[in-house]
């Protein structure tokens, strides 16, 4: 998931701004952001007759529902929006429900402007994705506990700080693909839009107010045993150190390789932009991999390294992924 948290890692991705330095917001690309996200929510108040007129090969599902839940035999192959930063186009199927956790994560920044080093600690941060018609679902991103540790270069200002996380509510809907992409060239397209809400504002661990954004995934089959996920998309962020919000702008692309039936992996890059610290913008670079277990439950882990002075270190994790 691209919600990313800029105190701990992100909840779901493990994407740092470790040592942020906020200034005062751009007016003019936060209402920008605004609106983005009001547009998507918009499209997500009437998204089932519209997507599923969109979308050719999903006409002999369109009957199923959260209610009506789709038959195992017309399952679409279990697919996950971890462990890469890159959120996938693709729905669960109608009536079922996916649960993504990270098992365990640990993130060490690069030194703040100030000179302090952040170590954070993730544990179970879980994604729980439900169908509620053949191209469309809603998720809520949970983080249960988190640990930061700051270690200035004054050794007695280091701090701990640690609880629950913020939860993110979010909807995806599928405009073309879910039932399509068996082929190479095949191409899919969803909307993804997502709210941010605070459990606890002076734990160090939860953001400290509400935050919102939309994000737009893509995904292009090249071939029989590669694929590409792209997302672009904007984050609304609650300043750090003055009133108000400001936007800031996700993209990322991730390369798969399918070497068994059983067996992927990802290489991927993802930045963040305008995120006014002063080290400048964000950018990843990552690889991993996915096991499956059975058609229902799947392994991964992977490791994210900082390409530029404003990313973290290095940041390794390991999670499964199981659909009911």
């Amino acid at each position: 998931m691209a919600c990313w948290d800029r105190r701990l890692e992100c909840r779901v991705h493990g994407l740092v701004l470790a040592g942020a330095h906020v200034t005062p917001a751009r007016p003019w690309a936060a209402k920008l952001a605004i609106r983005a996200w009001a547009a998507g929510a918009l499209l997500a108040a009437f998204p089932i007759g519209i997507v599923e007129a969109s979308d050719p090969g999903s006409g002999h599902k369109s009957q199923y529902t959260l209610f009506n839940p789709t038959p195992d035999r017309l399952l679409r192959d279990l697919t996950t929006d971890r462990p890469d930063t890159t959120e996938s186009p693709f729905t669960v199927d109608a009536g079922h429900v996916q649960v993504e956790t990270n098992l365990f994560g640990y993130t060490r920044s690069r030194p703040d402007v100030d000179g302090t080093v952040t170590d954070s600690y993730d544990f179970l941060t879980t994604n729980v994705r439900i169908g509620l018609t053949n191209a469309s679902e809603i998720n809520v991103a949970f983080q249960p506990y988190g640990i930061v540790r700051t270690r200035p270069l004054d050794p007695l200002l280091a701090t701990r700080s640690s609880g629950v996380g913020g939860v993110d509510i979010r909807a995806k809907f599928n405009l073309w693909g879910n039932d399509t992409f068996d082929r190479p060239g095949a191409t899919a397209f969803a909307l993804l839009p997502f709210v941010t809400l605070p459990t606890d504002r002076s734990n160090g661990i939860s953001p400290d107010g509400v935050e919102g954004g939309l994000i737009l995934p893509f995904a292009v089959k090249l071939s029989d045993k590669f694929g590409l996920g792209l997302n672009a998309g904007v984050h609304v962020v609650r300043n750090s150190d003055v009133p108000g919000h400001h936007a800031e702008y996700l993209t990322s692309a991730a390369l798969s390789y399918e070497w068994t039936a059983e067996l992927s992996s990802y290489y991927e890059v993802a930045a963040r932009f305008n995120t006014d610290n002063p080290l400048g913008d964000v950018a990843v670079l990552a690889t991993g991999f996915t096991y499956k277990l059975s058609k229902n439950l799947q392994l991964d882990s992977g490791i994210r390294f900082g390409a530029t002075r404003a990313a973290d270190r290095v940041n390794p994790f390991f999670g499964v992924s199981a659909r009911y």
